[in-house]
């Protein structure tokens, strides 16, 4: 059992909030493979504030999509504040801070990552966030900003002392962005030096990385990101490895097939027709990573406009 304040989950594996990714047909698909809570896509203040369309699109959900939980990017008090307030009209169980987005643009602004050069000021916006929210307050943290500058066990602290119910933190510094070696050490002291439950991010691909994650870092739980993309077996797949110690075998192709189409009719269905399977494009890129002989198809599937179109591609597999 992992308990994150007044969220008490069954499972210790978790999907993470991904722009452009996390929407509500992806998440509906993983949980059908065993995926317990799941993210929205990362949500600025700003867009929230503004009550912006895209946003409240990005926070659709339903019944089948719970435990919910949303992530928010802010870097200013009043931005933030206005944001708690416009998200209250929405259900949800769980709100996360992020301080951990590499991405210039965020970090110019003085958001995601950028908050871990300024360490007094992300203590005090999450302890913002803790007090105005109705739901347990995580925080998303990197082990810091570059190599020389390796905090992780500060900045959770801070962060314990500010509120939250957990950590959230990726094992790589802001300058690695995604490239390089996971830290699991820097992991492992945030897990001895806080109270709260850690979950652990970073190179979970499979049963073997994720038990490798769970035996160097003591972790309480881990974050699925990429490991995901047009992977959703993968929950089922690190459960059967964490319990026997071996992989699980991939789907079979029509398996594969069937979740595609799952997966494309959901989208055309949340976003209308041709929205939709725009953005399906990229998934069908990912479910067919590893396949020989589909270099045409994916050429096909980047031109699809109808659902029928992208139906008849995905059935050429």
């Amino acid at each position: 059992m992992l308990t994150l304040g007044t969220l008490q989950l069954k499972s210790n594996l978790i999907l993470a909030p991904m722009a452009g990714v996390s929407d509500l047909p992806f998440r509906l698909l993983n949980r059908k493979f065993g995926c317990e809570l799941a993210f929205t896509e990362m949500l600025n203040v700003r867009s929230l504030s503004y009550k912006s369309r895209k946003t409240q699109q990005m926070l659709a959900s339903g019944q089948k999509d719970r435990p919910l939980g949303v992530q928010i990017l802010g870097g200013e008090a009043k931005f933030i504040s206005r944001a708690l307030e416009v998200i209250k009209a929405y259900e949800f169980d769980i709100l996360d801070f992020n301080a951990a987005c590499p991405v210039k643009k965020v970090v110019r602004r003085g958001e995601g990552a950028g908050l871990l050069r300024e360490p007094k000021k992300l203590a005090e916006l999450v302890e913002l966030v803790v007090k105005e929210s109705k739901v347990p307050v995580t925080v998303k943290i990197r082990t810091g900003w570059d190599k020389d500058s390796v905090r992780a066990r500060e900045l959770a602290l801070a962060a314990e002392d500010a509120g939250v119910k957990g950590i959230f933190i990726h094992g790589r510094t802001k300058t690695q962005e995604y490239s390089g070696s996971v830290d699991y050490k820097a992991i492992a002291q945030v897990k001895k030096a806080v109270r709260v439950p850690v979950i652990a991010s970073g190179d979970i691909f499979n049963g073997a990385l994720a038990k490798k994650m769970f035996d160097e870092t003591g972790s309480d739980a881990v974050l699925i990101a990429r490991g995901a993309l047009g992977n959703p077996w993968i929950f089922r797949e690190i459960e059967y490895f964490l319990k026997d110690d071996h992989e699980l075998s991939r789907p079979l192709k029509k398996e594969i097939v069937d979740t595609m189409l799952t997966h494309v009719r959901g989208c055309t269905d949340f976003y209308g027709e041709r929205s939709g399977v725009i953005i399906f494009r990229k998934f069908f890129a990912w479910y067919t990573k590893g396949f020989r002989h589909v270099r045409q198809l994916r050429e096909q599937s980047s031109r699809a406009k109808t659902h029928d179109d992208m139906v008849g591609i995905i059935k050429k597999l």
